[in-house]
């Protein structure tokens, strides 16, 4: 596993106290609890990324060859009705959605899809190892050079997106009488919980000479913990706001037409989250 950026060390340092704190506070008894057994709820809303520098190794049947520490970002659409509230062009932005169902009083599970972005650095210079032989002007043997990843050389990106598709197990607690709010239309909770589940990015890449290629694959696997804040009011509308570490492994990334051709790559993540929602019963 590759080892994050400082920042990000910093802040999943930050949400694992989180969870310590929550686990004892979790055992004190909550006389103030709203009952959510046997309800549903669902959200949508929105995030930012940030992302560890990570090893990424493209290979096809002329070449095979790894670039070390390459970084990256996220990127956010810029904020306004359109596309964010616009109905035909809300799945644009980095985008968060999820139904799930509380099968105990304080526990849910919920399945969703986390919209990030994934976007290469342009331009950066990394270390290179491997072997190029394509008919290209980039064609040599590499042993740990510099190289820039320059626009002919490698486009690489994430971008629609990179779409990490999980379940999650999570724990709400109402901590709103222990500040004295002991009104039954508005509730503060503390969230924590884990999750897993696939990568299902579109990636649009360009590789050396070959075609772009900007399709929809299964490519790996991701893990992820978080922590948060609810707050909800007239029992059946929320408000929420998770930060969210995790990381992921992507082993079969498409990269051309070609299904010879791939990329593999492995980085952790943080992600901030702001969501709007409901809570309801079916029956």
């Amino acid at each position: 596993m590759l080892l994050p950026s400082k920042s990000i060390k910093i802040q999943v340092v930050g949400i694992f106290m989180l969870l310590s704190i929550v686990s004892s506070y979790a055992q004190q008894e909550n006389q103030h609890q709203q009952k959510n057994k046997g309800k549903f709820y669902a959200y949508w809303g929105w995030n930012r990324g940030a992302y560890s520098n990570s090893d990424i190794r493209f290979k096809g049947d002329k070449y095979d060859f790894t670039l070390s520490n390459v970084t990256a970002n996220d990127r956010p659409t810029k904020l306004g009705f359109d596309p964010y509230f616009r109905l035909d062009r809300i799945t644009i932005p980095q985008t968060n959605y999820r139904i799930g169902y509380f099968f105990k009083e304080n526990y849910t599970i919920s399945i969703g899809v986390d919209h990030m972005k994934y976007v290469m650095n342009a331009d950066q210079n990394v270390m290179i190892n491997g072997t190029i032989n394509t008919g290209s002007s980039f064609d040599k043997v590499y042993s740990n050079e510099s190289i820039t990843l320059t626009e002919n050389f490698l486009t690489f990106e994430h971008t629609d997106g990179l779409n990490y598709i999980n379940a999650e197990v999570k724990r709400f607690d109402d901590f709103s009488h222990f500040i004295g709010l002991n009104s039954k239309n508005l509730q503060l909770n503390l969230t924590e919980g884990f999750g897993a589940g696939i990568l299902f990015p579109k990636s649009n890449t360009k590789l050396l000479d070959k075609e772009r290629y900007d399709n929809f694959h299964m490519s790996g696997w991701g893990i992820s913990a978080s922590v948060g804040l609810n707050i909800t009011f007239l029992k059946h509308f929320f408000i929420q706001s998770d930060v969210k570490a995790g990381y992921i492994k992507m082993s079969d990334i498409r990269t051309t037409k070609s299904a010879s051709d791939s990329a593999s790559q492995s980085f952790s993540f943080i992600e901030n989250t702001i969501v709007f929602g409901g809570r309801f019963r079916l029956f």
